[in-house]
């Protein structure tokens, strides 16, 4: 009584008795006329020739007629909804999911997701007969059956009718519900692409899709409590939450500012001249990368003729910028700066004359680098 496994489906699972012992079978596999029950002894031994009882684990096989129905379905509703260019590359059927491939060269949208989705579950709830009919090939395809391709036929065929108005007519040997609506629930929990124009649905059936979506019901609400609004306000209450994200982003961006323009202010008196020039070089503990270039630029027009670099330590890595008043860019470059002291502190930047940028991570190493960077720069001036 073991289903072999065959066109997506896979082989039942269950018990074989007899006196001398108990094998579990946990698959079914077939080759030509041959049915394989692989699994294991639970207890004593069978040997051939032994009477058996074979007991399949009818839960399992339930729950996979389930997924195999709907897949049926879901392949007629895919070619409702995209068109008659839809057809089956492939399908795995167990008792937890279906998965089926289909041709397809765009991604589905969620409308039409939804569409599928609906058209399936209408087909369950109407709760129509599922007919079998055994029949010849040529009979089969007069009759509007789909055949899968590559999958060999015997002169006799098993069509399967299936939904109102012969919602879906296919050719299969596998294991269905009685009625469309045994299957209860469908529901779709992902579409992805896994080839070139070849596209992959994955879906849930019965207990399974109410499991899914009861999980979903109690994380929506889990959410909601979180935010502390209702389930049906949680969108309204995100966007709130958003735009309150936004001002205060943009109320840090203005203090920062502020900030960062006081702190220029104080290190503008520790610039030394060199030649009719402002020299700058420091080092910012608790300052980040964006704050740095901004303060350069602060400085730079703060002091005039000026030369700046600065040093980020607020982070794991070092933050370096470089700036040069636009009167020095035949003088002195932000670049060279930048590059070499980078270089000391076991980094890599580099940039134009006027601006410059880079990264290190040898903090150690700092305190002796920029104090090279100023030697660097004062010999630029004074030549």
């Amino acid at each position: 009584p073991f289903y072999a496994e065959s066109g997506g489906q896979v082989g039942d699972a269950g018990i074989i008795r007899c006196e001398a012992g108990v094998f579990e079978v946990r698959d079914t596999q077939k080759q030509g006329d041959t049915f394989l029950h692989i699994g294991v002894m639970q207890s004593g031994s069978i040997r051939s020739g032994d009477s058996v009882h074979a007991e399949v684990d009818q839960p399992r096989r339930k729950a996979i007629a389930l997924n195999h129905s709907a897949t049926h379905l879901l392949h007629a509703a895919l070619r409702a909804v995209l068109g008659d260019h839809v057809t089956q590359k492939g399908s795995l059927v167990d008792n937890q999911r279906l998965r089926f491939d289909f041709s397809h060269n765009a991604p589905l949208n969620a409308e039409q997701l939804e569409q599928i989705t609906r058209m399936v579950n209408q087909q369950v709830q109407a709760n129509s007969e599922v007919l079998v009919q055994l029949t010849d090939m040529a009979s089969a395809k007069a009759s509007g059956a789909m055949a899968l391709f590559g999958e060999k036929y015997g002169d006799e065929v098993r069509v399967l009718v299936m939904g109102k108005d012969r919602f879906s007519v296919e050719l299969c040997g596998g294991t269905h519900v009685e009625r469309t609506g045994d299957i209860g629930l469908f529901r779709i929990v992902a579409e992805t692409g896994i080839a070139s124009g070849v596209r992959r649905i994955e879906a849930i059936t019965g207990e399974n899709a109410l499991d899914y979506l009861q999980a979903q019901e109690h994380t929506l609400r889990d959410a909601a409590d979180a935010l502390r609004t209702e389930p049906d306000k949680l969108v309204d209450k995100i966007a709130q939450l958003q735009q309150s994200y936004k001002a205060l982003e943009k109320e840090h961006q203005r203090l920062n500012q502020k900030l960062n323009a006081s702190k220029g202010a104080d290190l503008a008196s520790g610039a030394e001249e060199i030649a009719g020039v402002q020299l700058l070089v420091q080092e910012l503990p608790d300052t980040d990368a964006k704050s740095l270039r901004d303060t350069v630029d602060q400085l730079k027009q703060k002091l005039g003729s000026s030369v700046v670099v600065l040093a980020a330590t607020g982070g794991e890595k070092i933050a370096l910028v470089a700036g040069v008043s636009d009167d020095l860019a035949g003088r002195v470059k932000a670049g060279e700066l930048i590059k070499a002291l980078a270089a000391d502190v076991g980094g890599k930047g580099g940039g134009k004359p006027q601006f410059a940028q880079g990264g290190g991570i040898d903090h150690a190493a700092l305190p002796a680098a920029l104090e090279a960077t100023r030697e660097r720069a004062r010999a630029a001036l004074v030549n």
